[in-house]
């Protein structure tokens, strides 16, 4: 598989992902090693983190959502 962005591109990307440091430096090793299903693994991970905290943020706005309709109610 050949990898057709250029490094500051992926590094850019990651970035804008929200990855650390620590995970952008193992994937760009991981690329340079030719080992890509290890980076995508990285990334499913690092998506699954933030799917997470998206569900954890939504409770929290479902909270205060619940709580102005009450407010509005009375």
């Amino acid at each position: 598989m050949k990898v057709n962005r250029s490094e500051l591109q992926i590094v850019q990307n990651l970035k804008d992902a929200g990855c650390t440091d620590e995970v952008i430096q193992t994937f760009m090793e991981d690329l340079e090693q030719g080992k890509f299903s290890d980076g995508v693994k990285l990334l499913q991970k690092h998506r699954s983190f933030l799917l997470n905290n998206t569900h954890e943020w939504q409770k929290k706005i479902d909270c205060l959502d619940y709580l102005i309709y009450q407010m509005k109610e009375n």
